[in-house]
């Protein structure tokens, strides 16, 4: 699942344990064989992954990036990873190898990215993504087929509600309503089964400049991904929401997806001391601008 290659860490404690639960790492390890292949060469009981800096960039030797159980080689339970600080990066529960139940993403400095539901490939239920800064960006339902379902709420950096609409099976359906980052509503939208209905929809105040900005057609588009970057959920999203990070563990692009590309969202440029120099915006695939970097950006 992960891109790197590994260096396994054995050492013996004694024989294999019972099911785990969240806190497998405190309550369980002691009465397990840390890294154990059977005699059929399955992994079986709680391992650990450790890499050492010259295989794992920016990980110092002997530092923990992974911990989790086996059972006949499929994972099980709840895998942690971490980063390279130290801070967890993501909890995920596993059941026969599959993601499946509750997860959690972290961004580097151990506030929350992302919190729901997986059941195998797909959001179910509940699901929730807040922004860098700690701030609720995304509060949505989705049904049992991976698919938006119910009330979805998305809020603007500084926690003030930005939209807010219902949707029935992946499609808008009834009032949108739309919120300046003030608080003062700025649009008023009908929708039935996903289509706008014009004559019952307005815009209460003008649309700030930045949102009326007319993408040129034969702007760049979003560059490919690279090898470098990374996610820390469980798979990169080629069509959804994705944060990207590079190998220095610091966000390059931030968005919504579509084939895999960067669709409408946000790619970070680091100078070569580190410091982040611009932010390209990004709307239907082509390059829209440039944003203004705040002192919140460079934390």
């Amino acid at each position: 699942m992960f891109r790197s290659s590994l260096f396994l860490v054995v050492t013996i404690t004694l024989s294999l344990g019972a099911a785990i639960g969240p806190s497998f790492a405190q309550a369980s390890t002691e009465m397990d064989t840390l890294n154990r292949v059977d005699e059929m060469g399955r992994k079986q009981g709680y391992w650990k992954f450790v890499a050492p800096a010259t295989e794992k960039p920016g990980y110092p030797d002997g530092a923990l990036v992974e911990e989790g159980r086996y059972a006949n080689s499929k994972r099980v339970g709840v895998w942690r990873r971490y980063w390279p600080n130290g801070k967890v990066m993501s909890e995920i529960n596993y059941q026969m190898g599959r993601p499946k139940g509750e997860y959690k993403t972290f961004y580097p400095n151990g506030k929350v990215e992302e919190q729901g539901t997986w059941d195998l490939d797909r959001n179910t239920g509940k699901f929730q993504r807040w922004h860098p800064n700690g701030q609720l960006a995304q509060d949505f339902v989705f049904n049992a087929y991976g698919v938006r379902d119910g009330e979805q709420k998305y809020y603007h950096e500084n926690g003030k509600l930005a939209v807010q609409v219902t949707v029935e099976e992946g499609k808008e359906d009834g009032t949108l309503k739309r919120y300046t980052a003030d608080g003062q509503l700025q649009q008023v939208a009908e929708f039935n089964d996903g289509v706008i209905n014009a004559a019952n929809s307005k815009y209460i105040r003008s649309v700030p400049k930045a949102e009326e900005v007319k993408v040129d057609p034969k702007a760049p588009a979003a560059p490919e991904v690279s090898a470098t970057e990374t996610t820390n959920a469980v798979a990169f999203r080629e069509n959804g929401y994705n944060t990207l990070y590079d190998r220095q563990l610091r966000i390059s692009q931030q968005g919504e997806f579509v084939n895999g590309r960067l669709w409408d969202g946000k790619r970070y440029i680091y100078d070569a001391n580190g410091i982040l120099s611009r932010i390209q915006v990004y709307k239907g695939g082509r390059y829209a601008g440039d944003a203004v970097i705040t002192p919140e950006d460079l934390k």
